[in-house]
Formats: structure tokens, C-alpha cells, sequence
């Protein structure tokens, strides 16, 4: 059997195939080290078919040999295959860096089904990401939701909150899959298809209520699952109480695949000749602007660091949603990009969180107190990370905000430019927010109170995999080209344009 042939289904097969065998293990240190061997296999094979999408195209892949439209349909673009590549890169870094932080905040009866939801999860957003039929997209994203649902609640060990913040996610969660899918089904009902290429070919010219119906549908349930505001309200809590690991991964790749998906059904399914597509972008340029804003300054008055990044990416949310609804290549090139950077910067962020939880015990702010002296290197991640998320030059966050700035003044239009400096201001609120995490960390170390004790350093483990993503935020703002000329070739791609050219 050819491997290269079979290389597409694989990166959803094998973790799918080494969840249940995680379920087996005995508690302790053997599900962790087989889901992090599964997560770098997986990585590995997402390079690789990245590199084979790049040297030869896209790639079709029949499951089972069914061709389409009639059977399901593996169709993979450099926009995937990027995407796909960020999804297993994380968790290739995250996996390792969950040892210590699951072994304090799981009890360790549970590690076994802990590491076996987390390989579910990545199944899920690995399949979200490859799938070429529209139904799939709905199933694997159940699929990493449910694992997701049981993620957060297992941070009940630690914050009992963290049941509520599951069951709102749940609620949430599954109000949104419901209006996706009933989205799928009227688009099945008027095309008689649930091939994506295939949707595109026979939606050509449609305009009738069924299929605005249908859109309207899927951009509300993809925007409650990527937590556009004001469909935001579940992750906030979600991220806080979530375990310190679940929340560095979520954070870094679940809201992203929900960004692709929405790119995937605007401009792969409905496309340029839907009329409907012009209201939905510049709704997106709306709630963009207002996302950028009102999440940030929600951020600015958090006294945890955990609910202060969490609204921080509700807001970074806005900034691709703003790059999507200039409707040009340049744009949803600039938001590709920040999909990536932004997942390197709050991976960077969250971990270095969930090393203090590991040592303090707390993600209040006032626990960061002192810890410039406390925990040196830990602190230097949260910096460097913090300067890219504010996009000071020479990290991934300059980089993005500088092509999102490019498109929105190459596009020119009076709202455009308008954006274009709101952009600039509300990153001053990102100083704010910022500066408030870096103030405390230089403030001498507490002599009493709660914190005021004497702490071990952090795992070797856990700060070696935390540098790894805060040298990305540095090594990935300045050789910057690779992923801005994948971002741009897969841009061009989703929109089916020329480089430059604008709907």
C-alpha cells in the first residue's frame, strides 16, 4: 500500500485509533506519554501533507473509495493543510507540557480518560479541518466538542465553577451544532448534495429563501462555535476554569478550525456570486470592530489573568473577522495569518499561566506578584508573549497586525480606513491589559498572605515547551515569508481570485 496514498486519512485516523487505547492505560505517566507520541506522529503528517499540497495542489482523497458526490470526500487545500499543520503542531507542544499541570489539577484516577478526550479532541479538529463534505463538518465538530465539554468540566478537582463553565459551554455548544446542522440540511434539501465543491457548483445563481435560510443558519452556529461577540459568552469561563492545559490548547487551535470553517462556507460553499455574501461581510466588519473594543476593555478590569486572556482572544477574534470581511485576498490572507500567530502568542500565554497554578496554586493577578524574581524565565515568556499580543516589531503579533493593516487600507473604502485606525487604537487597550499582568510581576515578592511562600521551580518539562512557543512568537515575526506566502496562495485559493483582486 502506498503510504503517501493513504497520508490524508491519517492524521484523523491515528488519533482517532490511539484515544481508546489511552482508556486502557494505568493511571499516571503511560496515556501521557502515548498521547504525546500520537501528537508528534500526527504533527509529522501534517508536514508532510503540507508539503505535498504545496509541491502538487490539492489533494482528493475518497474514504473507502466512494468517489463524490456520493461518498465522503477528504479535500485538502493549503488553507487546511496550514491550519491542520497549527492544529497537531500545538499539540505537539502542549501535550508534553501537560504532564505536571494534569498530574496537579486531575485527580489521578481520571488521567487515563483525560488523555483519552484530549486525543478525541484532536481527532475532531483534525477531521473539521480535512473533511471535504459539509455533514462531516458537523460530526467531527461534535465530536471535539464533546471531548472539549468533559475537558473543562475535569477542572471541577481544582474550581467547582468549572461544572458550570462546562454546562454553559454545552448549552452553547450544542445550540450552535444545531443551528449548523439544520443549516446542512437545507442546503442538502436544495441541492441535493453535501460535496462542498459539489454545494458551490449547484448553489451557482441561487437565491432564494432556502438557501438564504441555510446561510443565515451556518454563519450562526459557526459564529456561537468561534465566539464571535455577541455569540461569545461561553468561553470566557471555559478558559478560566478550565485545567491550565486545556485551556493553552483551546485557546490555540478550537476557535481557529472555527474561523477556517467560516472562510470554508463563505467563500468555498456560497462563494462570490451568493448576494447574500456582501450583507455577511459587512455584518463582520460590525461585530469585528465592535469585538476589537468591547473585549478588550472587558479584559482591562479582569483580575484574573486566565478571564483577562480569555476576553483578550475574544477580541483577537474580532481582528480576523475584520480581515474576513474585506472580501479580498489580501484580507483573508491577513486573517489566516493572525489564526496562526495568535495561536502561537496565547499558547505562549496560557502555559506560562498554568506554570504559575502549578507553583502558586491560583491565576488571580495578585498571585503574579513578585514573579519576575520567583519565576525569571517564566516571567520573560509572559513578556515576550505580551509584546507580541500588543504586536511590537520583530514578534508573529507585528506581523499580523501589519497585513491586516496593509489589506484594510489597500481596500480604500471610508469604513475600511476608519477600521484601519480603530485597529491602532484598540491595541493601546491590549498595552493596558498587558501592562497590568507586567506591573504586579515586577512588584517585590509578597511577605505574607497566601503567596507569600517559598516555591520550587517550574518543571523542566514545562518551561522548555513554554520557550518553544514564546521562540515561535520571535523566530516566526522575523522569518515571517513561509507563513505569509502560504497564507497568501491559500487565500487566493478559498476565493477562487487572483492576488489583489476584491469581491
Amino acid at each position: 500500500m502506498d503510504f503517501f496514498a493513504q497520508l490524508p486519512a491519517l492524521p484523523v485516523v491515528v488519533p482517532f485509533v490511539a484515544a481508546p487505547l489511552a482508556l486502557l492505560m494505568p493511571p499516571g505517566r503511560m496515556p501521557w506519554l502515548w498521547a504525546t507520541l500520537v501528537s508528534w506522529v500526527s504533527f509529522g503528517l501534517s508536514l508532510l501533507l503540507l508539503e505535498q499540497v504545496w509541491i502538487n495542489g490539492p489533494i482528493t482523497y475518497a474514504m473507502g473509495g466512494w468517489a463524490a458526490p456520493l461518498g465522503i470526500i477528504y479535500y485538502i487545500d493549503l488553507a487546511n493543510a496550514l491550519v491542520l499543520s497549527l492544529v497537531t503542531g500545538i499539540a505537539a507542544v502542549v501535550f508534553p507540557y501537560a504532564y505536571n499541570s494534569v498530574r496537579d489539577e486531575i485527580n489521578h484516577s481520571q488521567t487515563p480518560g483525560f488523555y483519552t478526550a484530549l486525543l478525541l479532541c484532536l481527532a475532531g479538529l483534525t477531521g473539521v479541518t480535512m473533511t471535504g463534505d459539509a455533514f462531516n463538518v458537523f460530526v467531527f465538530l461534535e465530536v471535539s466538542s464533546l471531548a472539549t465539554y468533559t475537558l473543562v468540566a475535569m477542572g471541577a478537582g481544582r474550581d467547582r465553577r468549572a461544572l458550570t463553565a462546562a454546562f454553559n459551554y454545552l448549552v452553547m455548544g450544542t445550540i450552535g451544532a444545531t443551528f449548523f446542522v439544520i443549516g446542512i440540511g437545507l442546503l442538502y434539501q436544495a441541492t441535493g448534495t453535501l460535496n462542498m465543491l459539489d454545494l458551490h457548483e449547484r448553489l451557482a445563481g441561487q437565491d432564494n429563501r432556502l438557501v438564504k435560510a441555510a446561510f443565515a443558519f451556518i454563519i450562526t452556529g459557526l459564529g456561537l462555535k468561534l465566539a464571535m461577540l455577541p455569540l461569545h459568552l461561553w468561553l470566557p469561563p471555559a478558559y478560566t476554569y478550565a485545567p491550565s492545559a486545556i485551556t493553552a490548547f483551546l485557546a490555540a487551535t478550537a476557535t481557529k478550525v472555527a474561523v477556517y470553517i467560516m472562510l470554508r462556507f463563505l467563500f468555498t460553499v456560497f462563494g462570490f456570486d451568493f448576494p447574500f455574501l456582501r450583507v455577511a461581510l459587512d455584518f463582520f466588519l460590525v461585530l469585528g470592530i465592535a469585538g476589537m473594543f468591547i473585549a478588550s476593555l472587558a479584559a482591562v478590569f479582569q483580575d484574573d489573568v486566565k478571564m483577562l486572556l480569555a476576553y483578550s482572544s475574544v477580541a483577537q477574534i474580532g481582528y480576523m473577522l475584520l480581515g474576513i470581511s474585506l472580501g479580498t485576498v489580501d484580507g483573508v490572507a491577513a486573517s489566516l495569518i493572525h489564526v496562526v500567530n495568535h495561536a502561537f502568542i496565547k499558547a505562549a500565554l496560557f502555559m506560562a499561566v498554568g506554570i504559575v497554578v502549578l507553583r502558586l496554586g491560583s491565576h488571580q493577578l495578585r498571585a503574579f506578584q513578585g514573579l519576575a524574581t520567583r519565576m525569571p524565565w517564566t516571567s520573560w515568556g509572559i513578556v515576550v508573549a505580551g509584546l507580541s499580543l500588543v504586536g511590537v516589531p520583530a514578534t508573529v503579533g507585528f506581523v499580523s497586525k501589519y497585513a491586516l493593516l496593509s489589506a484594510v487600507f489597500a481596500k480604500g473604502g471610508t469604513m475600511e480606513i476608519i477600521a484601519g485606525f480603530l485597529i491602532l487604537a484598540s491595541s493601546l487597550l491590549a498595552v493596558v491589559y498587558m501592562m497590568r499582568i507586567i506591573k504586579v510581576m515586577l512588584e517585590p515578592v509578597p511577605t505574607e498572605g497566601p503567596f507569600a511562600r517559598n516555591i520550587a521551580a517550574p518543571p523542566l518539562m514545562m518551561r522548555l515547551m513554554l520557550w518553544i512557543m514564546v521562540g515561535a512568537n520571535i523566530y516566526f515575526g522575523l522569518q515571517a515569508q513561509p507563513v505569509i506566502a502560504i497564507a497568501q496562495k491559500a487565500a487566493a485559493t478559498l476565493l477562487g481570485v487572483d492576488s489583489g483582486e476584491a469581491f
